[in-house]
C-alpha cells in the first residue's frame, strides 16, 4: 500500500513570518526541510505528501512552491492569500498556475473574530477558490463547527477538507459536543484529515484515548472522505511519525484492505487531484 502524507509542514524560523511560534521552542523554533523528513518518508513507505502553509504570507507560500519544485515527493502544496484584500486575487490567479498549487489555507484558528470566515468582505475569495478550481483547508476549533457549516452551506461548490479533525480537546475528555456538531458539518460533503490527534490529546496519550474519535470520524465522514496526515513536524510535541503512522494503522486495522488504502492515500491523491 502506498502511503500519502496529508498534511506535513516544512518552515524555517529566519523567515520571520511565524508569529504563533513561540520563542525558543526545542522542537518547534528550528529549521525542518526535505533532508529532515526524508528518512521517516522512506521508512514508513509515504510516496507523496502535501505541504501546507504555516505563515500568514504570499512569500511563505512561494517559498514552498519552491521546495515542492525541488522535492520530488511533495506532491501538493497548501498555499495562503489575504482572505481580507480583494487585490490579492491576481496574485491568487499567479500562484493558481503553478501546477503543485492545491488549496489555500487562511488560519482561521488565530483570528479572534469567530465569525470572520462569513463576513461579506471575505466571500470573494471562497468564490474565487471555486472559480481557479482550488480546495480549501479549513483551520479550526470545535467552536467553529456551525460557522464552517454555514461556510459550507452558502459556498456548496467549494472543496473543502476539516484539518485535525477540528483539534478536539481530547486531554479535556471533550467529546459529545465536538462530536455532534461535526457530524452536522459531515453533512456537507466536507472530507476530514486523521491528524493532529496526539497533539490535542496530550504527553502520554494512548490508543484507547484517540479510539473514539478516530472511531467517530470514520463512522460520519466514511473512508471515501477520511485522509491520513502526519501534521510533522508539530507531531513531534507528542510523538515521531512511525509513532503516529502506527498507532492510525492499528486504529484503522477493522476496515478492509479497500479502505484502509483510501484513508491512507486514495482519499488524498482523488480529493488534492495528485497525479501518480
Amino acid at each position: 500500500m502506498e502511503i500519502v502524507d496529508a498534511h506535513q509542514h516544512f518552515w524555517h524560523p529566519a523567515r520571520g513570518d511565524y508569529g504563533w511560534m513561540p520563542a525558543n521552542d526545542p522542537v518547534l523554533s528550528r529549521p525542518y526541510g526535505p533532508t529532515d523528513l526524508a528518512p521517516a518518508l522512506s521508512a514508513a513507505g509515504v510516496s507523496q505528501t502535501v505541504l501546507v502553509q504555516a505563515a500568514p504570507s504570499l512569500h511563505e507560500t512561494e517559498y514552498l512552491l519552491g521546495i515542492a519544485d525541488a522535492t520530488p515527493h511533495v506532491a501538493a502544496v497548501v498555499g495562503w492569500i489575504d482572505f481580507e484584500d480583494r487585490g490579492q486575487l491576481a496574485a491568487l490567479q499567479r500562484l493558481a498556475r503553478h501546477p503543485k498549487l492545491k488549496a489555500i489555507r487562511p488560519m482561521i484558528q488565530d483570528i479572534p473574530d469567530d465569525d470572520w470566515m462569513l463576513r461579506d468582505d471575505v466571500q470573494w475569495a471562497f468564490e474565487a477558490l471555486i472559480d481557479l478550481d482550488l480546495r480549501f483547508d479549513a483551520l479550526g476549533f470545535p467552536r467553529h463547527i456551525s460557522r464552517f457549516q454555514t461556510l459550507l452551506t452558502r459556498h456548496p461548490s467549494l472543496r473543502c477538507v476539516i484539518d485535525h479533525c477540528l483539534k478536539p480537546q481530547i486531554r479535556d475528555g471533550a467529546f459529545d459536543d465536538w462530536a455532534e456538531g461535526l457530524r452536522a458539518l459531515a453533512r456537507t460533503g466536507a472530507f476530514c484529515k486523521l491528524s493532529g490527534l496526539v497533539t490535542e490529546a496530550g504527553p502520554g496519550w494512548t490508543l484507547d484515548e484517540l479510539r473514539p474519535y478516530v472511531s467517530h470520524v470514520l463512522d460520519i465522514f466514511g473512508p471515501q472522505r477520511v485522509m491520513w496526515g502526519s501534521d510533522w513536524p508539530v507531531l513531534r510535541l507528542r510523538a515521531e511519525y512511525q509513532d503516529w503512522l502506527d498507532a492510525a494503522q492499528t486504529l484503522t486495522a477493522h476496515l478492509d484492505a479497500t479502505d484502509r488504502a483510501r484513508v491512507f492515500g486514495g482519499t488524498a491523491r482523488a480529493f488534492y487531484g495528485l497525479e501518480p
